[in-house]
């Protein structure tokens, strides 16, 4: 069984990890890529700080937030369906590592 600081290291580094990966994007992306990867940015910064704030020790629990997250944002139209499954798309690539 894995033990809360080994699952707290992973999730530490699946923060890292991702936060640098969507940097990547923003510096090197074209126009949409970048619009993609910056809505992203937005919701994970604030999930991750979530986790953090509700100690949090799995990369599980913080992808339920981002789901939550998505979801409510997308209920109210803030993207459009071909940006929303994007925004999906890349967060799936992330979250497979």
């Amino acid at each position: 069984m894995t033990s809360s600081k080994q699952q707290q290291n992973e999730l530490t580094s699946f923060i890292h990890k991702t936060e640098r990966y969507l940097d990547q994007v923003v510096q090197h992306g074209n126009d949409q890529e970048l619009f993609i990867a910056s809505y992203l940015q937005g919701h994970f910064a604030v999930q991750a700080g979530q986790s953090q704030v509700q100690k949090m020790t799995q990369v599980k629990q913080l992808a339920e937030l981002m789901d939550t997250s998505l979801t409510a944002a997308f209920s109210h139209n803030e993207l459009i369906a071909d940006d929303q499954q994007q925004v999906l798309g890349l967060w799936q690539i992330l979250l497979e590592g």
